[in-house]
């Protein structure tokens, strides 16, 4: 399944990026482009870093604010 259709990048893609290192949508989307396009797909990526490294996603959250 993609989760991001401009640039065809696959779940399995992202979650690799994610397992790799990538703890953000903007690390996700320099790995893999996915998030860089109209930007509809960053809640979607957002939520795979949540679910593949939760620690890491509370960290880029915190970082946010």
């Amino acid at each position: 399944m993609y989760t991001c259709i401009c640039a065809r990048v696959r779940e399995c893609e992202v979650r690799a990026a994610i397992a790799e290192g990538a703890h953000d949508d903007e690390s996700v989307g320099e790995v893999t482009g996915a998030g860089t396009g109209c930007g509809s797909c960053v809640d979607r990526i957002c939520g795979l870093i949540r679910e593949v490294a939760p620690a890491a996603g509370l960290r880029g959250l915190a970082a946010a604010s």
